[in-house]
Protein backbone atom coordinates (compact mmCIF):
# COMPACT_ATOMS: atom_id res chain seq x y z
CA UNK A 1 0.00 0.00 0.00
CA UNK A 2 1.28 3.45 -0.92
CA UNK A 3 1.83 5.65 2.11
CA UNK A 4 -0.39 8.73 2.40
CA UNK A 5 1.08 12.01 1.28
CA UNK A 6 3.33 13.73 3.80
CA UNK A 7 1.88 17.11 2.85
CA UNK A 8 0.12 19.03 5.57
CA UNK A 9 -3.21 17.45 6.43
CA UNK A 10 -6.12 19.76 5.52
CA UNK A 11 -8.16 21.07 8.40
CA UNK A 12 -11.46 19.50 9.40
CA UNK A 13 -13.15 22.37 7.57
CA UNK A 14 -11.75 20.88 4.36
CA UNK A 15 -14.19 18.01 4.43
CA UNK A 16 -17.01 20.52 4.78
CA UNK A 17 -15.81 22.74 1.94
CA UNK A 18 -14.47 20.39 -0.71
CA UNK A 19 -17.82 19.19 -2.05
CA UNK A 20 -19.24 22.66 -2.50
CA UNK A 21 -16.04 23.81 -4.19
CA UNK A 22 -16.20 20.87 -6.61
CA UNK A 23 -19.84 21.34 -7.61
CA UNK A 24 -21.19 24.81 -6.86
CA UNK A 25 -24.70 25.73 -7.92
CA UNK A 26 -26.36 29.01 -8.76
CA UNK A 27 -28.11 28.84 -5.40
CA UNK A 28 -24.99 28.01 -3.40
CA UNK A 29 -23.16 30.91 -5.01
CA UNK A 30 -25.94 33.33 -4.05
CA UNK A 31 -26.05 32.36 -0.39
CA UNK A 32 -23.14 34.50 0.70
CA UNK A 33 -24.32 37.65 -1.03
CA UNK A 34 -28.12 37.56 -1.05
CA UNK A 35 -29.77 37.78 2.36
CA UNK A 36 -33.21 36.81 1.04
CA UNK A 37 -31.81 33.67 -0.55
CA UNK A 38 -30.15 32.68 2.72
CA UNK A 39 -33.37 33.39 4.61
CA UNK A 40 -35.36 31.17 2.25
CA UNK A 41 -32.85 28.34 2.62
CA UNK A 42 -32.93 28.58 6.42
CA UNK A 43 -36.70 28.32 6.49
CA UNK A 44 -36.73 25.45 3.99
CA UNK A 45 -34.12 23.66 6.12
CA UNK A 46 -36.18 24.12 9.28
CA UNK A 47 -39.25 22.81 7.45
CA UNK A 48 -37.34 19.77 6.22
CA UNK A 49 -35.90 18.97 9.65
CA UNK A 50 -39.41 19.25 11.06
CA UNK A 51 -40.45 16.38 8.81
CA UNK A 52 -42.71 18.56 6.68
CA UNK A 53 -42.83 18.78 2.90
CA UNK A 54 -40.95 21.75 1.49
CA UNK A 55 -43.72 23.35 -0.56
CA UNK A 56 -42.77 26.38 -2.63
CA UNK A 57 -46.15 28.07 -2.24
CA UNK A 58 -46.22 27.63 1.52
CA UNK A 59 -42.59 28.71 1.79
CA UNK A 60 -43.24 31.88 -0.22
CA UNK A 61 -46.24 32.70 1.98
CA UNK A 62 -44.20 32.16 5.15
CA UNK A 63 -41.53 34.49 3.79
CA UNK A 64 -44.13 37.09 2.86
CA UNK A 65 -43.35 37.08 -0.86
CA UNK A 66 -44.91 35.70 -4.02
CA UNK A 67 -43.75 32.51 -5.73
CA UNK A 68 -42.05 34.48 -8.50
CA UNK A 69 -39.77 36.20 -6.00
CA UNK A 70 -38.99 32.91 -4.28
CA UNK A 71 -38.08 31.21 -7.55
CA UNK A 72 -35.86 34.17 -8.41
CA UNK A 73 -34.07 33.80 -5.07
CA UNK A 74 -33.58 30.03 -4.97
CA UNK A 75 -34.44 28.54 -8.35
CA UNK A 76 -36.84 25.61 -8.59
CA UNK A 77 -37.81 23.16 -5.86
CA UNK A 78 -35.18 20.59 -6.83
CA UNK A 79 -32.45 23.22 -6.60
CA UNK A 80 -33.67 24.26 -3.16
CA UNK A 81 -33.99 20.69 -1.89
CA UNK A 82 -30.50 19.89 -3.14
CA UNK A 83 -29.00 22.71 -1.08
CA UNK A 84 -31.11 21.80 1.95
CA UNK A 85 -29.88 18.21 1.74
CA UNK A 86 -26.26 19.22 1.33
CA UNK A 87 -26.50 21.73 4.18
CA UNK A 88 -27.50 18.79 6.38
CA UNK A 89 -24.89 16.44 4.93
CA UNK A 90 -22.02 18.77 5.86
CA UNK A 91 -22.47 18.66 9.66
CA UNK A 92 -23.05 14.92 9.37
CA UNK A 93 -19.72 14.58 7.56
CA UNK A 94 -18.04 16.65 10.26
CA UNK A 95 -19.46 14.37 12.96
CA UNK A 96 -18.22 11.34 11.03
CA UNK A 97 -14.80 12.97 10.73
CA UNK A 98 -14.71 13.47 14.49
CA UNK A 99 -15.70 9.83 15.07
CA UNK A 100 -12.73 8.64 13.01
CA UNK A 101 -10.14 11.17 14.20
CA UNK A 102 -8.06 8.65 16.20
CA UNK A 103 -7.64 6.32 13.21
CA UNK A 104 -5.42 6.47 10.14
CA UNK A 105 -5.24 5.17 6.59
CA UNK A 106 -7.91 2.84 5.28
CA UNK A 107 -9.32 2.34 8.79
CA UNK A 108 -10.03 6.05 8.98
CA UNK A 109 -11.72 6.12 5.58
CA UNK A 110 -13.89 3.15 6.51
CA UNK A 111 -14.86 4.50 9.93
CA UNK A 112 -15.74 7.91 8.52
CA UNK A 113 -17.98 6.53 5.78
CA UNK A 114 -19.67 4.01 8.06
CA UNK A 115 -20.43 6.71 10.64
CA UNK A 116 -21.84 8.94 7.89
CA UNK A 117 -24.06 6.15 6.56
CA UNK A 118 -25.25 5.25 10.06
CA UNK A 119 -26.23 8.85 10.77
CA UNK A 120 -28.17 9.07 7.49
CA UNK A 121 -30.05 5.88 8.28
CA UNK A 122 -30.88 7.04 11.81
CA UNK A 123 -32.04 10.57 10.85
CA UNK A 124 -35.82 10.24 11.00
CA UNK A 125 -36.57 13.48 9.14
CA UNK A 126 -34.36 12.24 6.30
CA UNK A 127 -36.14 8.88 6.19
CA UNK A 128 -39.49 10.73 6.16
CA UNK A 129 -38.37 12.57 3.02
CA UNK A 130 -37.21 9.33 1.39
CA UNK A 131 -40.53 7.62 2.09
CA UNK A 132 -42.63 10.60 0.99
CA UNK A 133 -40.76 11.37 -2.24
CA UNK A 134 -38.73 8.26 -3.14
CA UNK A 135 -38.29 8.95 -6.86
CA UNK A 136 -37.25 12.57 -6.32
CA UNK A 137 -34.98 11.60 -3.43
CA UNK A 138 -33.10 9.00 -5.47
CA UNK A 139 -32.78 11.38 -8.41
CA UNK A 140 -31.40 14.19 -6.28
CA UNK A 141 -29.16 12.03 -4.11
CA UNK A 142 -27.74 9.46 -6.50
CA UNK A 143 -27.63 10.98 -10.00
CA UNK A 144 -26.00 13.92 -11.73
CA UNK A 145 -29.38 15.68 -11.89
CA UNK A 146 -28.35 17.61 -8.78
CA UNK A 147 -24.95 18.57 -7.37
CA UNK A 148 -25.28 16.33 -4.31
CA UNK A 149 -23.69 13.19 -5.69
CA UNK A 150 -20.89 15.15 -7.38
CA UNK A 151 -20.16 16.78 -4.02
CA UNK A 152 -20.25 13.45 -2.20
CA UNK A 153 -17.93 11.90 -4.80
CA UNK A 154 -15.52 14.82 -4.56
CA UNK A 155 -15.56 14.66 -0.76
CA UNK A 156 -14.94 10.92 -0.74
CA UNK A 157 -12.10 11.28 -3.25
CA UNK A 158 -10.59 13.98 -1.02
CA UNK A 159 -10.76 11.63 1.97
CA UNK A 160 -9.19 8.81 -0.05
CA UNK A 161 -6.32 11.05 -1.15
CA UNK A 162 -5.76 12.38 2.33
CA UNK A 163 -5.68 8.98 4.01
CA UNK A 164 -4.45 6.64 1.26
CA UNK A 165 -2.41 8.96 -0.94
CA UNK A 166 -2.51 9.55 -4.67
CA UNK A 167 -1.91 5.87 -5.47
CA UNK A 168 -4.10 3.73 -3.21
CA UNK A 169 -3.12 0.08 -2.89
CA UNK A 170 0.19 0.50 -4.71
CA UNK A 171 -1.44 2.35 -7.57
CA UNK A 172 -3.85 -0.44 -8.54
CA UNK A 173 -6.79 1.98 -8.49
CA UNK A 174 -7.12 5.74 -8.86
CA UNK A 175 -8.53 7.76 -5.95
CA UNK A 176 -11.52 8.84 -8.04
CA UNK A 177 -12.33 5.25 -9.02
CA UNK A 178 -12.09 4.01 -5.45
CA UNK A 179 -14.24 6.93 -4.29
CA UNK A 180 -16.86 6.06 -6.92
CA UNK A 181 -17.04 2.47 -5.68
CA UNK A 182 -17.27 3.57 -2.05
CA UNK A 183 -20.05 6.05 -2.83
CA UNK A 184 -22.04 3.49 -4.80
CA UNK A 185 -21.73 0.96 -1.98
CA UNK A 186 -22.81 3.54 0.58
CA UNK A 187 -25.81 4.53 -1.54
CA UNK A 188 -26.84 0.92 -2.09
CA UNK A 189 -27.15 0.27 1.64
CA UNK A 190 -28.36 3.71 2.73
CA UNK A 191 -31.24 3.65 0.24
CA UNK A 192 -31.78 -0.11 0.17
CA UNK A 193 -35.45 0.27 1.07
CA UNK A 194 -36.03 2.38 -2.04
CA UNK A 195 -33.84 0.34 -4.38
CA UNK A 196 -34.51 -3.28 -3.38
CA UNK A 197 -37.11 -3.10 -0.62
CA UNK A 198 -34.60 -4.27 2.01
CA UNK A 199 -33.80 -2.54 5.28
CA UNK A 200 -31.01 0.06 5.13
CA UNK A 201 -27.98 -1.22 7.01
CA UNK A 202 -24.84 0.58 8.11
CA UNK A 203 -23.48 -2.77 9.29
CA UNK A 204 -23.75 -4.39 5.87
CA UNK A 205 -22.42 -1.23 4.25
CA UNK A 206 -19.47 -1.40 6.62
CA UNK A 207 -18.72 -4.99 5.66
CA UNK A 208 -18.65 -4.08 1.98
CA UNK A 209 -16.64 -0.90 2.53
CA UNK A 210 -14.06 -2.70 4.66
CA UNK A 211 -13.77 -5.35 1.97
CA UNK A 212 -13.09 -2.68 -0.66
CA UNK A 213 -10.54 -0.99 1.60
CA UNK A 214 -8.91 -4.28 2.70
CA UNK A 215 -9.36 -3.65 6.41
Amino acid sequence: MTAPSTAATPTVEGIAAVGLAAAPSRLSERLGTHADTARALRLARETFIGGERVDMGALAAALGVDRTSLFRWVGNRDALLSEVLWSLAVPTLLQAEDAAEDLAGAERVAALLIAFIDDLIRAEYFRVFLRREPARALRLLTTADSPIQRRYLATTAWVVRRDLGEEPFDGTIAPEELAYLLVRVSESFTYADLITGEEPSAERAGTAIRHLLRV
